[in-house]
């Protein structure tokens, strides 16, 4: 017999079926889930908010990802990559205003000249902060050297989301061929770890063909694969792609948003001290999507600093918020929103996974 969920929380370890028991709480059982998740954070990583400027940095991808608006088959869009020196601006703009961390994200690309502009643009970026700045990175699948190239080159962490973890799921989610198999993204993850990089992932939530138990498995993922920072969010179907036809079978919007907190509050418990980003996809649900990530567990938010022209065509989903807000705007609604959760900023500080660190003590 299943316990109840009051019961489930006062545990130290959680199985599989304890999992799915708390991810299928009802209403009320939720708020103890809830509650028990902005504990642990305030306990084990600190009521204290870490900016990462995004940078949409291209929306060339050599993915055909069936879930994904800027997926390569999609040719709605006009496809962009952004000058160096507009990447050094929105660099320079978080240096200004005291971030200490950006995101250099984009759609997948594994070429020569790819791989070595981002060397570049790497170096550029420590020489005009002086080493100032952390850079997350997450640019896809590459191969050991490239990451290592990155590595030395001044990127610090490199988010690569599994976006499901239950391998015949992810055959659905996926066309059948070389350019999207799960054991080499999942290699991707572990050459990421050996490499020495701050490695996060995290998945989709809310998927077609998606079950509790899938979730369940997605958590006891990360937790196996012992990583140091999360992000997910619901998924939000764009009609673009081919899983858009599937989409009278989903969810409704607000139970995968509840189901998104589930998993934000769930994963804060099981793996106390690493860090989790408040998505923008919570916000295309709700108007105060990631001040409520946060106040369950979240401990990440990325301000977008990408140029306004570009927004449009970064599209990975339907009703991305923020598209009209330059990075000044941007940056003054989270300020607000995340005092309006409780919560302080972390100006200039890196904001490090205590999870990495306390991994690589001596």
């Amino acid at each position: 017999m299943s316990l109840k969920v009051e019961d489930i929380l006062k545990k130290d370890q959680f199985s599989k079926e304890d999992l799915v028991t708390l991810l299928s709480a009802n209403k009320e059982d939720c708020q103890l889930i809830f509650e028990k998740g902005k504990n642990v954070k305030a306990e084990f990583v600190g009521r204290k908010v870490y900016f990462r400027g995004l940078i949409e940095y291209s929306n060339y991808c050599s993915k055909n990802c069936f879930y994904c608006g800027i997926r390569a088959g999609n040719s709605r869009y006009a496809r962009y990559q952004m000058p160096d020196e507009e990447v050094l601006e929105a660099a320079r703009f978080a240096l200004d205003n005291n971030f200490a961390s950006i995101v250099i994200q984009s759609g997948e690309r594994s070429d020569s000249k790819f791989v070595s502009t981002i060397e570049k643009l790497l170096k550029d970026i420590q020489q005009l902060s002086q080493g100032k700045l952390h850079v997350t990175l997450s640019l896809g699948e590459q191969s050991e050297e490239t990451y290592l190239r990155w590595f030395e080159a001044g990127a610090h962490r490199y988010l690569l989301r599994i976006e499901v973890s239950n391998p015949d799921l992810y055959k659905k989610l996926h066309p059948n061929d070389h350019h999207h198999d799960y054991n080499e993204r999942l290699n991707a993850l572990h050459l990421l770890n050996k490499t020495g990089f701050q490695v996060g992932t995290g998945v989709m939530i809310g998927l077609p063909f998606q079950t509790l138990s899938d979730l369940a498995d997605d958590l006891i993922f990360f937790r196996n694969l012992d990583i140091d920072m999360a992000g997910m969010g619901p998924y939000i179907e764009h009609e673009d792609t081919p899983l858009f036809q599937y989409r009278h079978e989903l969810l409704p919007l607000r139970e995968r948003f509840t189901l998104s907190l589930k998993m934000v509050a769930v994963l804060r418990i099981i793996m106390k001290d690493i860090n989790i980003a408040a998505t923008t996809a919570m916000q295309t649900i709700d108007p105060q999507g990631r001040e409520k990530a946060l106040l369950v567990g979240a401990n990440v938010i990325m301000p977008n600093l990408t140029p306004v022209k570009y927004r449009q065509s970064y599209l990975l989903y339907e009703n991305k918020p923020c598209l009209d807000e330059e990075a000044e705007e941007c940056k003054s609604c989270l300020e607000t929103r995340i005092f309006l959760a409780g919560d302080k900023i972390g100006y200039g500080e890196w904001g490090d996974s205590k999870h990495f660190k306390a991994r690589h003590k001596e």
